[in-house]
């Protein structure tokens, strides 16, 4: 196991191809549901008080803002900002991304430091660049002082202190894990509709594939293995970022200030190497990168293809692949601001 969480993204492609796993394509469907894990189960009832609580800015300091403000899903579920403020004050040191889709991912954050979407969601609770919240024992305390939401975390999790962190965050991941947008104009044309996206978005997936993305960017959520095949919960997908130093992007666009991984494992291999990013709905989630500093989705296909793999594309080919991004867009459930219960 210890290869696979060490396994660069293409690596793990060339493993793919060579190796016999079932009914293994380069890109399927979106499912309706993610893998769920077995000691945080779904339910109606938890995805509501998860919503709830995602969108209370009584879990922040100062109660300022909510997880929302940085993830907004009633659009692309990031942040316009190349690096968002959080509730603290505290200037983001990354770009903030997606959550729609979030529960086909096997490591949280960029760097991969969190094993868990349960893990990622406590972290964010305490950072001074998320909800900036002083410790643990602050949330537990604001959320007990509701009792609207103690009457849901008793019907949800017991009688026997029902309202603590874990619960906390398991409710937050279920609501979470219940953003997918599946029934993309490619998740059509993958299940046979060959008119669900355009010639010029064909030929953009011809030119994916041919340039060298796919061998990051496959599977059913553009960004390589998700639980339960290949990889477990917690192992991560990682590619070198740049892989080829030296074009006039790195200075540009500041590609190289941030180290990435290494500043999680101390280990020089980890250098510039970040978890492999969901292509899904893409052409929503501007800024581009880990700094957030590409405005535009085709000028991030002319980077990528430099920093990647020293292909300079020509215009042609950034429009088609352009075109082909944008058939990733999927079915967006709408998402309304839930009623919040009172405070005590």
């Amino acid at each position: 196991m210890h290869f696979f969480k060490v396994i660069t993204a293409s690596m793990l492609w060339i493993v793919m191809q060579s190796v016999a796993i079932a009914d293994f394509k380069p890109f399927q469907p979106l499912p309706a549901h993610p893998p769920v894990p077995s000691d945080n189960l779904m339910s109606p009832m938890k995805i509501k008080l998860g919503k709830q609580l995602f969108f209370d800015a009584r879990l922040s300091k100062n109660k300022s803002m909510n997880c929302n403000s940085c993830h907004n899903v009633m659009a692309g579920g990031s942040s316009p900002q190349a690096k968002p403020t959080g509730a603290g004050g505290q200037a983001g040191q990354r770009n903030a991304p997606t959550l729609w889709n979030v529960g086909f991912t096997t490591i949280y954050f960029l760097d991969g430091r969190a094993t868990s979407l349960e893990a990622a969601i406590k972290e964010h609770l305490l950072a001074d660049e998320a909800m900036a919240m002083e410790k643990e024992s602050r949330v537990v305390d604001g959320v007990q002082q509701i009792p609207g939401y103690v009457k849901q975390f008793v019907a949800l999790y017991g009688d026997e202190d029902p309202v603590n962190y874990d619960n906390i965050s398991k409710s937050l991941a279920a609501y979470l894990r219940s953003l997918v947008t599946n029934d993309s104009a490619f998740d059509q044309y993958l299940r046979g509709n060959q008119n669900a996206i355009s010639t010029a978005a064909k030929k953009g997936m011809e030119q994916f594939i041919e340039v060298g993305c796919a061998s990051c960017h496959f599977w059913v959520n553009m960004a390589g293995p998700i639980p339960g095949l290949a990889f477990q919960m917690g192992e991560g997908f990682y590619e070198l970022f740049p892989n080829h130093l030296g074009s006039e992007y790195d200075a540009r666009y500041q590609l190289t200030d941030d180290v990435g991984r290494i500043k999680v494992t101390g280990e020089q291999y980890d250098r510039h190497m970040w978890r492999v990013a969901s292509l899904r709905n893409i052409a929503l989630t501007a800024p581009y990168f880990h700094n957030g500093a590409v405005g535009t989705l085709d000028e991030a296909v002319r980077v990528m293809a430099m920093a990647q793999y020293k292909k300079r594309l020509p215009e042609k080919t950034v429009e088609e692949i352009t075109a082909f991004l944008n058939t990733l867009t999927g079915n967006f459930p709408i998402q309304t601001m839930p009623r919040l219960p009172a405070t005590q």
